[in-house]
């Protein structure tokens, strides 16, 4: 998703930037400015745009780590337990 966002911010800029919107870059640079426009369009989108799929991965990480957690606190106190 993150690929589509900035492939779609490169195409944008790539149009901008040869119908003369944004000034091209310097002698050979002109494609090096329109990554750079892409990436500097494309970051803030994809933190807007990706923020639900952001926090469902997000919750999926927590409960995943609080399992691991009860698990690893039920190994320790069950051998708490045993004395010899």
């Amino acid at each position: 998703m993150r690929l589509s966002i900035f492939v779609g911010c490169f195409v944008v800029a790539a149009i901008a930037v040869h119908f003369g919107v944004v000034p091209s870059g310097v002698g050979g640079s002109n494609v090096v400015w329109v990554i750079l426009l892409a990436l500097v369009l494309s970051a803030p989108l994809s933190f807007v745009l990706l923020r639900k799929q952001r926090d469902e991965m997000s919750e999926q990480l927590v409960s995943s780590v609080d399992r691991a957690k009860a698990r690893l606190e039920a190994n320790r106190t069950r051998e708490d337990g045993v004395t010899p």
